[in-house]
């Protein structure tokens, strides 16, 4: 049987450069798909940070020169491996991609004028790999492009390129669309006869994530649920009509964890590790997580964890708001990350005003984020929407329920008795039915009550811990999506 050979086009990926999930499916999803027994290599730009690693851990070598084309530079080819030992593609354009600060934007946060350019060339370069035209002889069977900034590559295979490899336009959250003035199509190489509603124009803008949505093959989505959500408003972010009539090719799949990173019992972040026979040192973890945030060690209070940007689509507004309730009766809560000013202001603030009950870190520390995972009683996880989410699957890893809003991925994560009628005995954590502060405290006011229940508290922890959020089974439903768009092609 023939080896599929995978091209996984991205802007990042872990450890070398990310932002947020899409650099951890970056880094986990080949490698998972490596030991599946496909053929995958990323596709990435050759940023500051990626060079620096790349040489750091072993050889790069130069592989291809791509000439200039339309409104974009000449671009080197660089080939290593990443950090797993999944082969890696770098695009090596030294005036585009050696800059400072983050992969979209300077150091202030202010987006790069010339994304349109950076993106719209790593998107070329791809589809050009995944071509006829490619200068490779390694050659893709499907090119695999994620979010807006490789979302340009389908439409580049379908007017222009010679077609070759099937095409996956993975969507990891449609709230980021790369939008630009239209008139740079020409300098993008966008014919003109995609400049029109049923092609990449978005409102009278060019729209990178339209294109990847209106000529792709199929559209993946990181978990079933945003695949059902984003075919309507809001989630469909303007796009809803343009999903729908798509619907027929699009598809969820729920993402997975790195279960070799996260695991209780091996964790060398945290005070003590433990599994499910040894639950009982987990509590050893909430007092070390106590005493690191300067709250009183009582192993009764009732202590809620959360690890979050600081924004309102997380529902950290949520958490705030309901404060003066959630910390009741001598509970607790421990909240790490950034985000907005008025965000990391009002956790300051609330440190202030219940120094012996909240306690915030505002900033990212991984071993404070694998400490939380585990000395918290519950993990608090309210976001308003959610296309997969990790934290509630660490979370249920490390024996703490979660309390989400039933959204996306943490939807389909997680399992309430509550809202899942006869099923107490499998149930993972806590789900709220809509994203406002009084379904947050009604929701921790029933986790308390369960809690409560040392035996059926224990029940619940361990049914988390059971679950399989390996990268293994989303990685076969990947596989077995690749295969079924090969086949297709070949007798189409």
């Amino acid at each position: 049987m023939k080896t599929l050979k995978i091209l996984f086009a991205t802007p990042e990926c872990a450890p070398w450069v990310k932002t947020g999930g899409l650099g951890e499916v970056s880094a986990d999803l080949p490698k998972a798909l490596c030991a599946q027994g496909l053929d995958a290599q990323v596709l990435m730009p050759a940023y500051d940070s990626v060079l620096q690693a790349a040489h750091a851990a072993g050889e790069v070598a130069p592989v291809a020169e791509l000439p200039a084309a339309h409104g974009f530079p000449a671009a080197r080819l660089l080939r290593t491996h990443l950090p797993s030992g999944v082969p890696a593609l770098l695009v090596d354009v030294p005036a585009l991609y050696r800059r400072d600060g983050g992969p979209y934007g300077d150091p202030s946060g202010r987006d790069h004028e010339d994304n349109a350019i950076r993106f719209g060339l790593l998107s070329h370069v791809a589809a050009r790999l995944a071509s006829s035209e490619s200068p490779l002889p390694w050659q893709p069977d499907v090119l695999h492009c994620n979010d807006w900034p490789t979302a340009l590559a389908p439409a580049y295979l379908a007017h222009g390129l010679q077609r070759r490899a099937a095409t996956v336009m993975g969507l990891h959250n449609m709230a980021f669309q790369g939008l630009f003035p239209l008139h740079l199509a020409g300098a993008l190489g966008l014919p003109d006869h995609l400049l029109h509603m049923e092609g990449v124009e978005f409102w009278g803008q060019l729209s990178f994530l339209k294109a990847g949505i209106q000529y792709a093959d199929h559209i993946v989505t990181v978990s079933p649920t945003y695949a059902r959500e984003i075919v309507s408003e809001p989630l469909g972010c303007g796009l809803s009509g343009v999903l729908g009539n798509r619907r027929e090719v699009l598809s969820g799949i729920l993402n997975g964890i790195d279960t070799s990173v996260w695991d209780p019992a091996t964790d060398a972040h945290l005070h003590q590790t433990y599994d499910a026979v040894t639950l009982q040192r987990k509590r050893s973890n909430k007092l070390a997580l106590q005493r690191r945030m300067g709250l009183p060690e009582n192993p009764d209070a009732f202590l809620m964890g959360m690890v979050s940007r600081m924004t309102d689509q997380k529902g950290v507004d949520l958490v705030i708001a309901a404060l003066p309730e959630l910390l009741k009766d001598g509970a607790q809560v421990v909240a790490l990350g950034a985000g907005t000013p008025a965000m990391e202001t009002a956790w300051r603030e609330a440190t202030h005003v219940w120094p012996e009950q909240a306690a915030s870190f505002i900033g990212f520390d991984e071993s404070l984020a694998h400490l939380i995972e585990a000395g918290s009683d519950v993990f608090l996880m309210p976001s308003r929407f959610e296309p997969c989410g990790l934290n509630q699957m660490y979370s249920q890893r490390y024996g703490t329920p979660p309390v989400v809003h039933a959204t996306g991925g943490l939807a389909d994560a997680v399992l309430d008795a509550a809202s899942e009628p006869g099923q107490p005995s499998i149930s993972t954590g806590f789900k709220m039915n809509e994203p406002t502060a009084e379904a947050l405290i009604q929701t921790v006011r029933r986790a308390r009550e369960l809690y409560a229940d040392a035996d059926t508290w224990g029940t619940l922890c361990r049914n988390g811990m059971a679950k399989d959020f390996s990268w293994e089974g989303s990685a076969a439903a990947y596989a077995d999506l690749y295969a079924g768009l090969v086949a297709r092609r070949a007798v189409a």
